[in-house]
Parts: C-alpha cells; structure tokens; sequence
C-alpha cells in the first residue's frame, strides 16, 4: 500500500504546478472582475496590462511614470481597483485580457443611453462574449441593425469613435417609396445638414432590387445621420441595416449573433 502522507504531497506539487504565471495573475484578475472592490497592487496592475515586468514597474512607479486617476502615484504597494483610471507615460492601460466582439445588432435594442425596464439591449445579447465588461464602439440606432463593435480596449475604442476622417461605413436603407434619381444626385453630391455638408463616399440602388432600397457608404458619425439626410429629401425609412464597419462585414455573423475578431481583424483595425 502507498503512503498515504506520500501520495498527498505529491498531489499538492502536481496541482501547485498545475497554473501557469499568467493563469495565476489572470485569476486575481477575474476576482476583481467579479468584486471591483478588491484592490491590486500596481506594479502588478502594470505587469498584467502587459506593459513590462513587475520589476520593471517597480522602477517607473519611483520614477514618476504613473498616474492614479490624475495623481502622480510613487509607491509600489498602492491598491488599485479596476475601475480606477491608471496611465503609464500617458497612455491609459487595463490588466483585463482585451476582448473585441462583433455584433449583428437586431432592430429594436437599445445600444446606448437610458433604458426602460424590460427593454432589450444589445449589452444582453454579448453579455457570455467575455468576463470583462464591456462596452459600444460608437453608436447604432434602436430602429437600426447591423454590426456593431463591442470591447474594453478604450485606446482603440476612443480612436475609432473619434478618428478625425470618421470610420468607413456602408449601409443597406429601405425607404417606404421609390427614391427619384435626381434626389440619389443629391445624397451623391453630399447633402447639407444644419448647415454642414456630409461626405458621401459612394450612393446607389441595390443591383436587382427595387429603387426603394439604396445602399450608402458614408465616414460621419453625427447623430442619426442617414435617418436626417433621407428625412431632409421627403423619404421615411422602413428598414437601416450596417452591414460594413471599418473593415468588419456580417460575413459568418447572423442577425442576433456575435463573434469574436480574429488577432489580424483588430490588428487591421488599429491601422483604421
């Protein structure tokens, strides 16, 4: 017969080795997920956003190199909580693993702003697409479906919602009549709403469609901005569909379904 005291040290050496270091760094990471008031150390805050090393962060903390939401912050052993708003040179960093979700957004869920109790969302339809929270690239209309990204890189977020030439953009619209030619002149040229001109990249109908269904591929991401120009000409929208965003389509990704992208699609994104 084995010994029993034997056998049980050995169980406990298997399953200390069992975890990696980045396993074991990422669970105190899912912990403060599922408790935001758990602190972390920042040196370690740092090495888990994949700045650098801990050691290393321990010199850029003396250093001055970090900010605490705004405030210079030189101890090692400070606590720091996910919800905190932590910098290195500058640059806003998260311990989170990034997640990057890609959405076909079903008419009739909300996106952004206040919710009614009992309204759907499109947050309920991503909510199992990661442990982190995360949140809308921009916005899409309650009336609107289409694709619709959702992460918690806030670098990339901010710089695709506030990219100076806007983010590429094609939408499929169907009016409730017929769209007269001269009215499609209009929107190709690039129609004036409140008094400033919006770039229209391309404008036509839809190849063996009828004329009530035109696609438009526009940057500006002004508020309801296809709704007002097609408003402004006399034409009400029955149906809004994105089925192109930056350089994401719908391909693989059916109504009320997500995915996640792939290390080149968001590779490809930061070049946006």
């Amino acid at each position: 017969m084995k010994d029993p005291k034997k056998h049980k040290d050995s169980s406990k050496k298997d399953s200390k080795n069992k975890f990696s270091k980045k396993e074991v760094a990422q669970s105190k990471v899912d912990k403060q997920i599922k408790n935001p008031n758990a602190g972390m150390r920042l040196n370690k805050y740092i090495a888990n956003s994949g700045v650098c090393s801990r050691r290393d962060a321990d010199i850029y903390i003396k250093s001055g190199n970090v900010t605490v939401n705004g405030k210079v912050v030189v101890e090692m052993g400070h606590q720091v909580k996910l919800d905190d708003e932590v910098k290195f040179d500058g640059r806003l960093i998260n311990p989170e693993p990034k997640s990057y979700v890609l959405l076909n957004k079903p008419k009739g869920f909300y996106v952004t702003g206040s919710y009614e109790k009992g309204k759907l969302t499109a947050m309920d339809l991503v909510q199992n697409a990661s442990k982190s929270k995360l949140a809308p690239v921009g916005k899409l209309d309650t009336s609107a479906m289409g694709l619709i990204l959702f992460t918690n890189d806030g670098t990339l977020a901010k710089k695709l919602s506030g990219h100076k030439n806007g983010v590429r953009q094609i939408y499929q619209v169907e009016l409730t009549k017929p769209l007269r030619e001269q009215d499609l002149e209009v929107i190709k040229d690039g129609p004036f709403i409140e008094g400033s001109k919006v770039k229209i990249e391309e404008a036509s109908y839809v190849d063996n469609r009828p004329k009530n269904i035109i696609g438009l591929e526009l940057r500006s991401q002004r508020a309801h901005i296809v709704q007002r120009i097609f408003k402004k000409l006399g034409y009400e929208i029955e149906k809004l569909d994105r089925v192109v965003y930056a350089n994401l389509d719908k391909k693989n990704v059916p109504r009320g379904h997500y995915r996640i992208l792939t290390k080149q699609e968001v590779i490809n994104l930061g070049m946006v």
